[in-house]
């Protein structure tokens, strides 16, 4: 289903589009379900473009005639016998509007008709490949929304991938025998083959004869539908080939076409294709391949069109075409932006005559700038000037400004940078103001002590309390030394301790150094530490070797220990100092056990 809904909105031109939305509208407000269907169906399955539109109604038909009036469309013809009526809606859509039916044939070519669903609707078809149907309904209806759901009770999609004619009927050139020119006229068009048992049943059916029982209307509908194909010469030879010419319009033939001319049409309708007007050439198309057939076979020829409102089209091609090349060629379309909105907006039939037709230098020259040089402007939009103005795609008004200013460089009015930006000045938008943070300011940051792990927090507290514990109980006979009256005691501590780290020779590791402390800390230490004798070089292996006093000694205080604490804590460099030896200045440094020393030497 989302497939279909998919190649409804894209395959479909908006002209197209716009036709069925009305219909749509009309067939919700009667309450009836509206289906896609015949060969729509089956060229935007197969990926052909879609020439015509087919709808049809569950209900009847023929009672919508005003109302599709009223919505835009022109009735150009209407077969009562099949509930079915012909219009063409703005922009060269042309779409047959029916009511689903069962068919039956009681004689060739004399159709009963009666009221039915979409299903057996579908059944009473020509082929399986326009045997198909896609759902129209998107209100609440008897289906529900349904829009986009595809019936194809027959299996058409494989016979379209197999690019096969299959008969739905087996007796279907019987019943109706114009369904064998209808045959040829497809495979002309699509280059398609009918399948084994239907080209024998098409053999049979050129040699019995059935084509005698084709009817008045479905001759002429079929001569008519020539016309409106996309490249009629090659249909026309085909059928003349099939022998079937001679039982639709024995006057109508190739020989009698304007070749030439022909070609040249449809390189002029490919052109305006190319730059969007999509022009419907069958009205153009009939002048050109009845040049040279006598005037009544041609008068006879259009009174046999069942839709006479294509006829009527053929008669004022000539004075529309001239009307258009007049207002092309005033002053009203002297500047090439207004020659162009005047070929976007005139009739695209009018614009496609005029363009095959026309004679005029002036006009030539104007198709000619049409399709080379004024789409070169499209080119010259400077974007990216327009970002950096603030000029998005979001801005209200963007396509519109777009168009005017695909117009001003067309007519070379801006031809500069600067004259750019002066144009779209106006348009830029205000630049947006500076962003606001809302935040708090951060309050003013306290010393903070940098974060341990556990480990080194339990080693920091071990070692913090050992150098308390030597600052309170003093070994016997040492010199006490004076507090500092700085407060930054803590940090002359650590400078000496750095500059006996960089004399220290070889630094035992921290964790080695208390294993030997217990063993040397039973010697009195007040003796070691009163000597006279002056070292400095035990201070600095005593710091040296034990790493971790250094940080305890510079960063302990500052949490546990009180300010006087800390400040007795370089008693240790005053007895340094004091004249000692190295072994005690050891024991001091790796491992002070200051509370058993004293308690030692009481004893």
């Amino acid at each position: 289903m989302a497939d279909y809904i998919y190649l409804l909105e894209n395959r479909l031109s908006k002209s197209q589009q716009a036709a069925l939305s009305k219909v749509q509208e009309v067939a919700r407000s009667k309450g009836l379900n509206l289906f896609l269907v015949g060969g729509a169906v089956r060229d935007l399955t197969s990926g052909s473009p879609v020439r015509d539109l087919d709808v049809v109604v569950q209900g009847n038909a023929l009672k919508l005639k005003k109302d599709i009036e009223k919505a835009g469309a022109v009735v150009t013809g209407e077969w009562e016998e099949m509930h079915s009526f012909f219009v063409r809606f703005p922009g060269g859509v042309r779409m047959e509007i029916g009511s689903t039916l069962s068919v039956s044939y009681p004689k060739p070519g004399k159709p009963v008709v009666k009221a039915a669903t979409i299903l057996d609707d579908l059944r009473r078809r020509d082929f399986t490949a326009n045997a198909m149907a896609l759902s129209l309904n998107q209100g609440s209806d008897a289906m529900g929304s349904s829009y986009g759901l595809l019936l194809d009770p027959l299996n058409g999609v494989a016979d379209i991938e197999n690019r096969e004619l299959r008969l739905v009927s087996n007796y279907g050139f019987i019943e109706d025998p114009v369904r064998m020119i209808r045959a040829v006229r497809f495979m002309a068009r699509l280059g398609w083959q009918m399948d084994e048992k239907t080209q024998g049943r098409y053999e049979t059916g050129k040699q019995e004869g059935y084509i005698s029982a084709m009817g008045a209307f479905e001759r002429g509908y079929e001569t008519e539908e020539i016309f409106h194909e996309e490249d009629p010469l090659r249909v026309l030879k085909r059928l003349e080939s099939e022998g079937w010419m001679k039982y639709l319009c024995a006057a109508l033939s190739s020989s009698k076409a304007n070749v030439a001319e022909l070609e040249r049409l449809r390189d002029a309708q490919m052109q305006l294709q190319m730059q969007g007007i999509h022009a419907e050439a069958s009205a153009a198309n009939f002048p050109l391949l009845t040049a040279k057939m006598a005037p009544k076979e041609v008068a006879a020829l259009k009174k046999s069109f069942p839709r006479q409102g294509f006829v009527h089209e053929i008669e004022a091609l000539e004075g529309e075409g001239k009307e258009f090349a007049a207002q092309l060629s005033g002053k009203g379309a002297a500047a090439p932006s207004q020659a162009w909105k005047l070929l976007y907006s005139a009739k695209p039939e009018s614009v496609l005559w005029v363009a095959h037709t026309t004679k005029s230098g002036p006009i030539q020259g104007k198709f000619k700038a049409f399709y080379t040089e004024w789409p070169q402007a499209k080119l010259k939009l400077p974007y990216t000037l327009m970002q950096e103005m603030r000029i998005v795609p979001e801005l209200p008004g963007y396509d519109d400004l777009l168009d005017k200013l695909f117009f001003e460089l067309m007519d070379n009015k801006l031809g500069t940078v600067e004259e750019m930006k002066a144009y779209l000045e106006p348009h830029s938008p205000p630049a947006p103001p500076p962003p606001v943070h809302l935040r708090r300011a951060r309050a003013a940051k306290k010393d903070a002590k940098p974060a341990k792990s556990r480990k080194k927090a339990a080693v920091a507290e071990e070692n913090g309390e050992a150098a308390v514990t030597e600052g309170a109980f003093p070994a016997e006979g040492a010199v006490e030394a004076k507090p500092s009256p700085k407060k930054e005691a803590p940090a002359k501590v650590v400078a000496p301790a750095k500059v006996a780290e960089k004399k220290a020779a070889a630094p035992a590791p921290a964790k080695a150094a208390p294993v030997k402390a217990p063993a040397k800390a039973a010697h009195a230490p007040a003796k070691k530490v009163v000597a006279k004798a002056p070292a400095k070089k035990a201070p600095a292996k005593v710091v040296a070797k034990k790493a971790p006093a250094k940080k305890v000694v510079a960063k302990a205080p500052a949490k546990k220990a009180p300010a006087k604490v800390v400040k007795k804590a370089p008693a240790k460099k005053v007895a340094v100092k004091a004249p000692a030896k190295k072994a005690p200045a050891k024991v001091v440094a790796k491992k002070a056990p200051a509370k058993k020393a004293p308690a030692k030497k009481h004893r």
